[in-house]
């Protein structure tokens, strides 16, 4: 036994102390703990480090050794029953481990500063620590029983997170669509779980694997049960990484803060679903029906989450669609039994999204700073634009990202992502054209976003009421082309918010402008109406702090050179990449061809052909949106992104109805108002008034009638003895008539 596995069981444990210490100190001690609130930032990013260290040393042992160790100790032991709790090292633990800690120190020390200013800055410390604690917990474990023990740890600290701003009634809704959503397929989970102990007697992965294999070859048992305990298991994992039809809860999980959203999208609770399709593979794999299911439900999320993705306005919904897409790419290649192209993009994508996620967040820290910004106007896409002078590492960063994300070498994602397209021709040609015909989508969508954060501007000039010359002028994106610090005292943009219609379009004439009604209804909806005499109201948004900035750029230097672990190379004859060497015993538990040898001249070609899509799809983007900031300059901007302008410049009734799927979510959402929640309210209601109007008034009604007997009784009695013995006597001489009578 290597000396390092001796200590592997504290992995989960090291980051804990942080919760518990913040919880009990606020308890107990509250002035003093916020006043070092600081120490507690540093003391929970230093103990993650402390696993990150360990993680790495296990990575190395896992690539030199091959091995997989695990240690098990009993703690139920009933006759033939026996519940054990212990830890498995293997390839798959070793990768999620890195992702998890390298991800989450990042996004602690950007979040120091991005939450610097807000009161629930231990509580969102001791949120994170304790996720990070579930999702160490959930890739060690050895079992169903345990997966599932740090499965509900995870739903209920993302439960947490996503409402972490729970005063707000948008994000507290937020928290228990996610919740209950994740029921959904956590009680699958568990169904499945339990129904395989039926099957097999044990819930060891190895135990597991080998008695559930041996079983299904020699057909000893029930083959739809099989089907049905394992499918129950696939549920778990749809709802937890936002497969289609449960994905629903995805981009409502954006009202939480943005390194919360990084986190959950880049390597804890999207992923803990890709994690246990990896970990139960080799039970999937025997049953063919259920790897087709897998393959299916994962090539739907790919087209639906990029489809969505489309015409999104808020920049984080995007993000968050883009990472349902991404994640339906994974579960096609481990349905498709890519093992090996499922975790390449899974390691890929992760540090990508950090990068985009930390990106957009540093984007919307700076709009924050401005003037009547509220946290959902300052992820308005349709606000920004022209940032990429005044935020120059953040737009690089966000560029970086995208490129990778896109798929153009050599960054990351385009390896992994290449690999799964690959492989996506020899498993089926229909899934291979949508996954390639996505790819372009993903580079049009995420080209969007770059375009109208940071490219072009949004200049209005105006005219100040009486019709002199202003030397400032209005930006509808708050910084324009020159930027605006100050209003001059002759220009009074309270009185022109107060003006009714017909002075505003007396206004505009004399200025020489289109009057839009609509431009003042959104002037108003995110300017604050003060009287503005000589103040600066307005400032530049600005590059976010070095504590911020330096994650970006650790991200920017793993979304470049991450990719390259999978590329192989050539050693004694053979080609050989680090990827394929790490998880050898994984592939071979899976008894799938470890040979990694490589037809250069295919990938050129296979690659070039992914690419050409990926630029066809920017080209688009940029035939699109570019023009828009160079050459239109009219009150009537604004509009461009409303539906009908829309339609009006492109002509294109497809294109409409495309614009009204993705900004309606494609109406899933209003299907399950209608089709669930109402059946269910209704039903509800149904037992309800069952309830009230008839079992309630069966109790409620003998009450009545013994209430009223009770009266008419007690008129009745006259207090004389001979009375009452006189009906004694009449009623049993009558009783024993009618004995002698029928008997």
């Amino acid at each position: 036994m290597e000396h390092i596995y001796q200590y592997v069981w504290i992995i989960p444990f090291i980051p804990l102390p942080v919760p518990l210490l913040i919880g009990v100190g606020l308890l107990l001690f509250p002035t003093a703990t916020k006043n070092l609130r600081r120490i507690w930032a540093f003391s929970s990013i230093s103990l993650l480090s402390i696993v990150m260290i360990f993680s790495m040393k296990l990575s190395i042992q896992q690539i030199n050794s091959n091995s997989i160790y695990q240690y098990v100790c009993s703690w139920i032991i009933n006759n033939d029953f026996s519940l054990e709790f212990g830890y498995l090292i293997d390839p798959l633990t070793s990768i999620m481990s890195m992702l998890i800690t390298t991800v989450a120190i990042l996004v602690l020390i950007y979040s120091d500063n991005y939450m610097s200013h807000d009161q629930g800055y231990l509580r969102f410390f001791a949120y994170m620590s304790f996720f990070n604690t579930s999702m160490l917990g959930l890739v060690t474990s050895s079992n169903l029983i345990q997966i599932y023990i740090f499965w509900e740890l995870v739903g209920m600290c993302s439960y947490l997170l996503i409402g972490f701003w729970f005063i707000r009634p948008i994000a507290a809704d937020a928290c228990q669509k996610a919740f209950v959503t994740n029921r959904v397929g956590d009680f699958g989970l568990l169904l499945g779980i339990l129904g395989l102990y039926w099957i097999t007697g044990s819930f060891e992965f190895r135990d597991l694997f080998e008695i559930f294999n041996n079983l299904i070859n020699k057909n000893e048992v029930n083959f739809l049960f099989s089907i049905l305990c394992t499918f129950l298991l696939f549920a778990g994992a749809v709802a937890k990484s936002a497969q289609f039809p449960l994905h629903v809860w995805l981009p409502d999980a954006m009202e939480g803060p943005t390194p919360i959203s990084a986190l959950i999208h880049a390597a804890t609770m999207v992923a803990a679903g890709i994690f246990l399709v990896a970990r139960l593979l080799p039970l999937f794999i025997v049953i063919p029906y259920i790897m087709n299911v897998i393959s299916f439900i994962g090539i739907i999320t790919v087209l639906l989450g990029a489809t969505l993705a489309l015409a999104q306005k808020d920049i984080k919904r995007s993000l968050a669609y883009s990472t349902m897409s991404q994640l339906g790419y994974m579960m096609l290649a481990l349905g498709m039994g890519s093992y090996r192209a499922a975790l390449f993009h899974l390691i890929t994508h992760a540090y990508s999204k950090a990068l985009l996620f930390l990106g957009s967040g540093s984007l919307i820290h700076s709009m924050e700073t401005l003037v009547g910004y509220s946290p959902d106007k300052s992820q308005n896409m349709v606000l920004m634009g022209g940032l990429t002078k005044h935020v120059p590492i953040t737009k690089t960063a966000f560029l970086i990202g995208t490129l990778s994300l896109c798929g153009i070498p050599p960054l990351a994602c385009f390896w992994s992502k290449d690999e799964i397209l690959n492989d996506s021709w020899l498993y089926s040609p229909i899934f291979a054209t949508i996954a390639y015909f996505t790819a372009g989508l993903t580079a049009f969508y995420m080209f969007r976003i770059y375009l109208l954060t940071f490219e072009g501007h949004l200049n209005v000039y105006f005219k100040n009421y009486n019709g002199k010359k202003s030397s400032s002028f209005y930006s509808i994106s708050l910084w324009g082309k020159e930027g605006v610090k100050t209003i001059n005292k002759n220009f009074r943009l309270l009185t022109l918010l107060r003006m009714n219609n017909k002075e505003r379009a007396s206004f505009f004439s004399k200025t020489k402008k289109p009057f839009d009604i609509n431009l003042i209804k959104m002037m108003r909806s995110f300017i604050t109406i003060t009287d503005f005499d000589n103040k600066d109201i307005f400032s530049y948004p600005h590059e976010s702090d070095n504590t911020m900035l330096f994650p970006l750029i650790v991200l920017i230097l793993f979304t470049c050179f991450i990719g390259f672990i999978g590329i192989p190379f050539n050693q004694e004859g053979m080609d050989f990449d680090i990827l394929t060497k790490w998880l050898t015993p994984s592939i071979n538990l899976l008894h799938s061809n470890s040979d990694n040898s490589v037809n250069w001249y295919e990938f050129v070609i296979n690659a070039t052909f992914s690419v050409s899509i990926a630029y066809l799809g920017i080209f688009i983007a940029f035939f699109l949106y570019k023009p828009v900031y160079s050459s239109l300059k009219n009150l009537d901007l604004i509009n461009l992104f409303d539906k009908r302008v829309t339609t009006r410049i492109l002509w294109d009734k497809i294109l409409n109805s495309i614009y009204n799927w993705s900004s309606n979510r494609g109406y899933i959402d209003a299907f399950y108002a209608t089709s669930l929640i109402r059946v269910v309210r209704g039903l509800a209601e149904l037992v309800s008034f069952f309830d009230r109007q008839i079992i309630d008034r069966i109790p409620n009604g003998f009450g009545v009638t013994s209430f009223f007997v009770g009266e008419g009784i007690k008129y009745v009695g006259g207090g004389r003895i001979s009375s009452y013995l006189f009906l004694y006597l009449f009623y049993v001489s009558i009783f024993i008539f009618l004995v002698i009578y029928y008997f």
